[in-house]
């Protein structure tokens, strides 16, 4: 008799989610939720899957968004991947298989790093947290690279948590069309298919329970839910937890002709663009706290289907739209707008240009943070949300506003300046607001909201006269 051999195993998938994952026939697989469900390790033994099947013609690339990130799983995958005889190199860094087959690891820091990659093949790629990518163009332009002369199936593989500046897209793109997941979803578009697969912590059984009661000591119960569930609801890091879609949010109704109003506006291009059409309540709606902002228009310059990708209009199509529809507006209509809009370089400003469209705007005040003991915009943000002594919001939305109330709960602390806002997030609706709040700021202990004499000044550049309403009397 022989002696029995002992045959060590590098990698085996979990049954439930990691086995799916990999068996899973679709062209782009979403595999996310959950911290700890087993997410990198299910991508890490796809490729060894693809890899012992079609041999030199499997080719793959592994992304990250920085380097740091790509390293931990590049020496996760060397753990694996050598004791099943791969060779590693470190320029590039790459794997090479036994039997001829290779995987690329490399991160998209800039979006225009995808393009780099232009005229590449690849029969799997792999994308690891793909919710902190701000965009989801650097992925999508990788989707070209998916080819193979040899006929092999190839594939996009994506992974991600809850949150980070991606979540809205991540969330748009797969877990929206099929909140429980495990449903196939045809885009519309190309006519290829895509599946959300769901992680739970639960689906990792080499973590115990310690892992969960770590999880459960890091954050507010909110928190805790998305990493332990995998809920996309959840936003783990909200700036802006003032916000109730109770207590801000209103159903549409005609606005009082003789109340204030003004725009705010941001601009974008390859980004979206935001316009919000303001009025100024003075207190004869009993529901509207006199002194209030009520946002009574929204238009997003979003790409349908896609958030964070811009319409990419010129400036003169833009102002054309704003013009359209402030056809049945009552009054004058002056705003305020990103002051990045009035640089000249070599030509007419962006501003010059909408200007050239009766469109005008006045350079908005910019402070985002506090600073030498002045309130930065999301302070007055934060403090219309809070409202006043009674309880009442300072800021409301009409339920039209959809994409300022999509994005606004959204909104992330800045890892490095807390204070601020993860400005990679799809922030431009809130930027839009900002500029709005901080041209009307107010005060909680006032008697009255500030107003800027400037509104004046500007009237007098427009060459026409302040009409009865843009005071609070």
């Amino acid at each position: 008799m022989s002696q029995a051999q002992t045959i060590e195993v590098a990698w085996a998938p979990q049954a439930g989610p990691q086995t799916a994952f990999i068996k899973c026939p679709h062209f782009e697989v979403f595999f996310g939720g959950a911290r700890g469900g087993g997410k990198t390790d299910a991508v890490l033994g796809d490729w060894v899957t693809h890899a012992a099947k079609h041999g030199p013609d499997a080719i793959g690339l592994m992304v990250r968004r920085t380097r740091t990130e790509l390293l931990e799983t590049f020496e996760r995958a060397r753990t694996i991947y050598t004791k099943l005889g791969a060779t590693a190199t470190i320029n590039p860094m790459r794997f090479n298989m036994p039997n001829g087959a290779r995987i690329t690891y490399a991160y998209l820091e800039r979006d225009s790093d995808a393009e780099t990659y232009q005229g590449a093949s690849f029969t799997r790629v792999y994308v690891e947290e793909a919710g902190n990518f701000p965009s989801p163009s650097p992925i999508l332009k990788l989707m070209a690279t998916l080819r193979s002369g040899a006929g092999i199936p190839v594939g996009l593989r994506l992974t991600g948590n809850p949150g980070g500046p991606g979540h809205q897209w991540v969330r748009a793109r797969y877990i929206d069309p099929a909140p429980l997941g495990w449903r196939k979803i045809v885009d519309k578009a190309t006519g290829l298919n895509r599946i959300y697969i769901p992680s739970r912590v639960s689906d990792n059984h080499y973590l115990g329970p310690d892992y969960v009661q770590r999880l459960k000591a890091s954050g507010s119960p909110e928190l805790v839910r998305a990493w332990l569930e995998g809920d996309w609801s959840v936003v783990s890091g909200a700036f802006f937890p003032e916000f109730s879609l109770d207590r801000h949010v209103i159903a549409s109704r005609p606005i009082p002709e003789h109340w204030a109003r003004f725009r705010s506006f941001d601009w974008g291009s390859a980004r979206p663009f935001c316009c919000h059409w303001w009025a100024v309540s003075d207190g004869s709606d009993p529901d509207i706290a006199r002194g209030a902002l009520v946002l009574y228009r929204e238009w997003y310059g979003m790409r349908p289907g896609e958030p964070n990708v811009g319409l990419k209009l010129t400036a003169e199509a833009v102002a054309q739209g704003i013009a359209a529809r402030e056809t049945d507006d009552p009054q004058p209509m002056l705003g305020v707008a990103d002051p990045a809009i009035f640089a000249e370089d070599g030509g007419p400003s962006i501003a010059q240009r909408m200007m050239g469209q009766g469109v005008m705007f006045r350079p908005a005040d910019n402070k985002r943070v506090p600073s030498r003991g002045a309130m930065g915009g999301w302070d007055q943000l934060r403090s219309r949300l809070v409202g006043d002594d009674d309880g009442r919001p300072m800021a409301l939305f009409f339920s039209t506003a959809r994409d300022l109330i999509r994005t606004l709960p959204a909104m992330q602390h800045d890892d490095a300046r807390p204070e601020d806002i993860d400005t990679d997030a799809e922030d431009h609706c809130c930027d839009c607001a900002r500029y709005g709040m901080m041209s009307r700021p107010w005060i909680k202990d006032a008697a009255k909201p500030v107003v800027r004499d400037s509104w004046d000044i500007a009237f007098e550049r427009a060459g026409a006269e302040p009409v009865d309403g843009w005071r609070v009397a």
